[in-house]
């Protein structure tokens, strides 16, 4: 599928994202999932592969969204939908709970806090949700809830990758 090649995009590499889905493999099927910062749309679009429910995607770069939207329909997939907005603000509305969460933002931008206590806060999260975060290596995550457990945990590069498993409270 056609990507489009924005300034600071990093798609996911085939090596994490096998490693990911190979993590996720129980949780996916029928799942809900929601990918915060979809770029080039490979982990949402892997997880519709893999019979996820629902897809929704958000996009902030206008043709970065544009290409996910052409390559939805492309592929015919009307469990995806992506979204064009800032996920941040899209996040301060109330949420529908989903099953898998894919957060990797753009790097040093510092998103993440902001991210996790919205997801929390407003409803986003089912009560034993996955979340996938990718972030710079030497990032340290401090606004991680106490309920979500550290599942799995790898570098590649100067990126890590962390997979956290939401305990109900």
């Amino acid at each position: 599928m056609p990507v489009y090649d924005a300034e600071g995009l990093r798609p996911t590499t085939d090596r994490v994202k096998e490693t990911l889905f190979n993590w996720l493999a129980q949780d996916v099927p029928r799942a809900k999932v929601l990918d915060l910062f979809a770029g080039s749309g490979g982990l949402g679009f892997e997880s519709a592969s893999r019979q996820a429910q629902h897809v929704t995607m958000l996009e902030m770069n206008k043709q970065a969204h544009k290409q996910l939207q052409s390559n939805i329909q492309t592929l015919d997939a009307s469990n995806i939908e992506a979204i064009h907005t800032d996920a941040l603000v899209f996040l301060k509305q109330a949420g529908t709970p989903h099953d898998v969460v894919f957060i990797d933002p753009p790097f040093r931008k510092g998103l993440l806090d902001g991210v996790i206590h919205l997801l929390e806060q407003n409803g986003w999260l089912s009560a034993n949700a996955m979340i996938y975060i990718e972030a710079e290596k030497e990032l340290t995550i401090d606004a991680v809830p106490t309920h979500w457990q550290l599942h799995r945990e790898k570098t590649a590069g100067q990126v890590c990758y962390r997979l956290f498993e939401r305990e109900e409270k």
